[in-house]
């Protein structure tokens, strides 16, 4: 399922500038930070850092490995994009103009699907009010084997008996 978008004021580079103009501690928004906020901005999906690099390079764009870097986690500190940990692996996802999402990740092939759930929403806030608990965000991942996965190895259990 795709995620709709949400309807936002400012473009994910408005934003990002706006960020960095309310951090006297950083410099000035950069020919190579446009250039990567417009890549990554450009379409939905998840991804790491390598895969990011590659798909620079793909598209011609030169961003050095440290301005990636460096980049990122400006993003993910302005609340446009948001880390997520599986296992050793690091994915960002876009966090600004999508709605609060959730995740399941295939054990097998890796495939992550997102999800939405507004029982799981109210279940969640219901525990923060209990505890009196005030949320910044979240980052639900649940792990296990997709039914491409789960056919496959339906299909390979037939072929050993």
């Amino acid at each position: 399922m795709a995620l709709p978008a949400v309807e936002v004021s400012q473009s994910p580079e408005e934003k990002f500038r706006e960020y960095l103009a309310s951090r006297p501690d950083l410099k000035r928004f950069s020919a190579p930070q446009k250039e990567l906020v417009s890549h990554i901005f450009a379409r939905h999906k998840h991804f790491d850092t390598n895969e990011l690099l590659d798909d620079l390079r793909e598209a011609g764009r030169a961003v050095s490995r440290a301005t990636v870097y460096r980049t990122l986690k400006l993003l993910v500190d302005a609340g446009l994009l948001r880390k997520i940990e599986i296992g050793p692996r690091t994915v960002f996802d876009h966090d600004y103009g999508y709605p609060a999402h959730d995740h399941l990740v295939c054990t097998q092939c890796g495939i992550m699907i997102e999800f939405l759930n507004d029982k799981l929403d109210d279940v969640l806030q219901d525990v923060a009010s209990e505890h009196r608990f005030q949320t910044e965000g979240r980052s639900l991942v649940i792990r296990g084997v997709c039914s491409n996965c789960n056919a496959a190895r339906a299909v390979k259990r037939r072929l050993v008996m």
